[in-house]
C-alpha cells in the first residue's frame, strides 16, 4: 500500500501546483490520474495551444506550463500513478482514508484533495459486444501507457482520429503484427500522419481496414481475436493479442459521485475560506469544484491550491501554530 501525506485525484495544472504548496509545509503528496501522464488536458487535449492569463507569462504554450509545474514539484519528490482511477474511498478513522484503483491499487492518506478538473476522463468506447470482459489487463486498453507492453505481440488498434494514427506509426515497427481499423475511409487526423500511414499500408508494414466496425471481443480468460464487419455487412475474424479502441476522451464525474459529497450540477460544492467538503480530510480545486462567483481559471485553480494546503496542514497538526515566511525568505527546503 503506497503512504502520503496528501492523495491528490487529478494530475492538471491544479493538482500539480498543489505538490508545491504542499510541500512548502512538509507535506509529500501521491497523484492519481487515470490519463497516462500529468497535464490532464492541457497534455492530453491541447499541449500546442497558447495560453495568456498565467501571471508573469505573456504567453506559455500549454504542455510548457505543465513542464515547468513538474519541475517546480520535482523538489518534494512526489509520488504519481497514472493509468488508473479511484473506484472507492474508504474513511477509516479522523485523518485516515484509503483510496482504491480499479487495478487495485492503494494508497492510504491523511487527506484527500479532488483536483480532477471536470471530472475523471474516461475513454469512448465503441458498442462492441464482449469488450469489457478483456478490460483491466486482460487485452482491451484504452490508451498506451507503455508501447514495449506490445513489443513481438498481434496488436489491433481503431480509430480515425490523430491517436489512432500516431499510435499506429510509433507501434508498427514494435509489433509483429499490427492492425488499424476505421469506420470510414477518411481519417480525421492531421494529414502528414494519414500519408504515413497509407504508406504503412501500401507497403503492407500494417494491416489497413476501412469501412469497417469492430462488433465482438472473442477470448477464454484473455483476449485473443476481434471479429470486424464491413459495410457491405461482411464479417471476418483477426486473431490478436491486444486491441487498442482509440475513440477520445469524455469528462465524467465517476465514482466520486457516491462519495456522499455536496454536489451541484456535476461539481462539488467548498466552503471558500479553504475549499474544505462537507467530508473533514477531503478537499476540492480546480474545476471540479462550485461555488458563488467561480471562475473556472488555472490561476484560480493555483489559489485554491494555497489556501487547502495552509488549512490542510492545519487539519494534520491540530494546535501546530504555523508562521507563514516567504518562499523569498526561506528558499524552498525540501524533505
Amino acid at each position: 500500500m503506497i503512504s502520503t501525506d496528501i492523495a491528490i485525484i487529478g494530475a492538471g495544472p491544479v493538482g500539480l501546483f498543489a505538490i508545491f504548496e504542499a510541500g512548502l509545509l512538509k507535506m509529500r503528496c501521491h497523484l492519481i490520474d487515470f490519463l497516462p501522464q500529468a497535464g490532464g488536458q492541457l497534455s492530453e487535449i491541447y499541449p500546442k495551444k497558447p495560453i495568456y492569463d498565467i501571471p508573469g507569462f505573456p504567453t506559455v504554450l500549454a504542455q510548457e506550463l505543465v513542464d515547468n509545474l513538474l519541475k517546480q514539484a520535482e523538489p518534494f519528490k512526489p509520488g504519481y500513478t497514472f493509468g488508473e482511477r479511484i473506484e472507492s474511498l474508504d474513511k477509516r478513522g479522523e485523518g485516515d482514508f484509503v483510496l482504491t484503483t480499479n487495478m487495485g491499487t492503494q494508497i492510504h492518506s491523511k487527506v484527500v484533495v479532488i483536483a480532477g478538473g471536470l471530472g475523471c476522463f474516461e475513454p469512448r468506447k465503441p458498442d462492441t459486444e464482449g469488450l469489457e470482459k478483456f478490460e483491466n489487463g486482460k487485452g482491451v486498453a484504452y490508451m498506451v501507457l507503455d508501447p514495449e507492453k506490445f513489443r513481438d505481440k498481434k496488436v489491433v488498434l481503431a480509430g480515425g482520429g490523430d491517436s489512432a494514427l500516431d499510435w499506429a506509426i510509433y507501434l508498427q515497427p514494435i509489433a509483429k503484427e499490427l492492425t488499424l481499423i476505421h469506420r470510414s475511409e477518411s481519417f480525421r487526423g492531421a494529414p502528414d500522419s494519414v500519408s504515413k500511414v497509407m504508406q504503412l499500408a501500401a507497403d503492407k508494414k500494417i494491416n489497413l481496414l476501412l469501412n469497417s466496425n469492430l462488433t465482438k471481443a472473442l477470448g477464454n480468460g484473455h483476449l485473443q481475436s476481434v471479429e470486424v464487419q464491413n459495410k457491405v455487412g461482411e464479417l471476418r475474424v483477426i486473431e490478436t493479442d491486444d486491441l487498442i479502441p482509440l475513440f477520445g476522451l469524455s469528462p465524467k464525474l465517476g465514482p466520486i459521485e457516491d462519495w456522499n459529497l455536496q454536489i451541484d450540477k456535476n461539481a462539488i460544492e467548498v466552503n471558500t475560506e479553504d475549499y474544505s467538503t462537507n467530508i473533514p480530510g477531503i478537499f476540492a480545486i480546480g474545476d471540479i469544484n462550485t461555488y458563488k462567483n467561480k471562475l473556472k481559471l488555472i490561476l484560480c485553480g493555483f489559489h485554491e491550491a494555497a489556501l487547502m494546503s495552509h488549512s490542510a496542514y492545519k487539519y494534520m497538526n491540530p494546535g501546530v501554530k504555523y508562521t507563514m515566511k516567504y518562499t523569498t525568505v526561506n528558499g524552498v527546503n525540501t524533505f
